[in-house]
């Protein structure tokens, strides 16, 4: 039985109830949380580990939420911005150039058991990659997640004209790509 928000949030802010509650919002959104992670970093490791990091600050926030959006606009907003910034510190610590870590996911994607999908699918995940990373984000968002551009602006704190904008290059940078490697 999936409980509502303010179900959740009731249980986890009474000290009788708290683990129970806490892990009752793990089982709800861990799979999604997950999923939006792993579409960014691609690597089911670096994915898991990014799950975990979301659930914890999420843990040691929950009494700052204060209600303005849905725990799952909450949750995808810290997994958001922990995957930004996990692949921007990755890129400085082995100092990857931006050529080198893209050829790197892009091996992965070729390579990886893991991802399934035909032709058209693994061209597109390579597209993705090079996308910058708040337009692969917006577009997973919007078009993985079917989230609406109200959604993803409270996710990433980003206007809603700022993030069609976004999408829109986005979409066109994936249909240049997919038409000069045909």
């Amino acid at each position: 039985m999936k409980v509502n928000d303010q179900e959740l949030l009731a249980r986890i802010r009474s000290p009788f109830t708290k683990e129970l509650g806490f892990r009752e919002l793990i089982e709800t959104y861990q799979k999604p949380v997950y999923q939006v992670i792993r579409r960014m970093v691609l690597i089911h490791e670096d994915a898991d580990d990014l799950t975990q990091n979301t659930f914890i600050k999420a843990y040691k926030a929950l009494d700052r939420f204060e209600g303005n959006s849905s725990l799952f606009t909450w949750l995808y907003r810290i997994a958001t911005n922990e995957s930004l910034t996990f692949l921007e510190k990755k890129k400085k610590r082995y100092f990857f150039s931006l050529e080198d870590h893209q050829e790197k996911l892009e091996s992965y994607v070729d390579s990886s058991s893991t991802l399934s999908g035909d032709e058209i699918q693994v061209k597109l995940q390579k597209c993705l990659l090079k996308l910058p990373h708040k337009q692969r984000l917006v577009f997973h968002l919007k078009y993985e997640e079917e989230l609406s551009y109200e959604e993803i602006s409270k996710i990433t704190d980003t206007s809603v004209g700022a993030l069609k904008a976004s999408y829109h290059h986005a979409v066109k940078k994936i249909e240049e790509y997919l038409k000069t490697n045909e």
